[in-house]
């Protein structure tokens, strides 16, 4: 088995055990394979809800520079909520997932599948 299966089989066990949720495993494969080799490194596979800059990064570099969106307190509110979406307590917030949350909470699955 890769890498990149083992991953997707871990992302997809946390979502559905541990979160309670359905998944989209055509969707959760896109958004894992544009992190690229980022979900290989362990520090940078996971996001830190308790690090202001990492918050911030995820704000500017995903829903600003990537998805195009205008800077906002809803783009604040949407990382918070997905941080508590995930649970305090869950010291694995693995960035695919969070981002896969996003594509969820801001409609930009088409954006990641192409049809």
């Amino acid at each position: 088995m890769s890498k990149f299966v083992e991953a997707l089989d871990t992302y997809k066990k946390q979502m559905t055990e541990k979160l309670g949720m359905k998944v989209d495993d055509d969707l959760l494969k896109a958004v894992t394979k544009s992190l690229g080799p980022s979900i290989y490194r362990k520090d940078a596979s996971k996001v830190s809800c308790s690090e202001k800059a990492e918050l911030e990064r995820v704000k500017k570099n995903l829903l600003i520079k990537k998805w195009g969106m205008e800077d906002s307190a809803k783009l604040d509110d949407a990382i918070k909520e997905v941080c508590q979406e995930m649970g305090s307590s869950n010291r694995n917030k693995y960035r695919a997932i969070f981002y896969y949350i996003l594509v969820k909470k801001f409609k930009m699955e088409d954006s990641y599948l192409k049809k």
